[in-house]
């Protein structure tokens, strides 16, 4: 087997690339969420950081999808999750997974019902409406909270990571992925 696919013992340089990759792509993306809420509408730090943040989600859904892809047809390579504990990492992995498509697609759903339109790094993908669809727009503001839920998750996964793994099982599953 190529260390590119994955092996029940260590996941494949593809995955390892894509985990680590949009590891970083996310966190600038929850960055500019994070600075958005939190800084002044008139802060330059604030605009720049969020003048990103449209076409980053959009290439994290991109990227995500292909990821979904090659997790599936490395599904029966992946390491094992025999036990309770595995099955809720199985959970969580799943939810981390869901919200990484339900979150960008709800947006892409609000923005093609929208005023405004969108588009991906200058290229139309939906034109600017007259009026708004009035149930894109409920969508619009289910993104926002969503978007913090799978923040939230994210902090989970590494905590279990670096602290259930790491720390109190000492089973050295991170080098499953490094």
């Amino acid at each position: 087997m190529s260390n590119l696919s994955d092996s029940p013992d260590r996941f494949g340089l593809v995955s390892r690339v894509f985990h680590w990759g949009m590891a970083a792509l996310f966190a600038a993306q929850f960055l500019s969420a994070a600075a958005h809420w939190a800084l002044p509408r008139e802060s330059a730090l604030r605009g720049t950081l969020w003048s990103y943040h449209t076409n980053l989600g959009t290439t994290l859904f991109l990227l995500v999808l292909l990821r979904g892809i090659w997790g599936l047809l490395n599904l029966r390579n992946r390491p094992a999750h025999a036990n309770l504990i595995g099955q809720a990492a199985k959970l969580g992995h799943l939810a981390l997974y869901a919200l990484m498509v339900i979150v960008p697609a709800v947006r892409l759903v609000a923005s093609a019902g929208g005023t405004r339109g969108f588009s991906y790094f200058g290229i139309s993908i939906f034109p600017a409406r007259e009026t708004a669809i009035a149930w894109t727009q409920v969508a619009a503001e289910w993104h926002g909270a969503m978007g913090w839920t799978l923040a939230a998750l994210v902090v989970g996964h590494i905590a279990m990571a670096v602290v259930w793994h790491r720390l109190i099982k000492r089973d050295d599953v991170l080098s499953q992925m490094a």
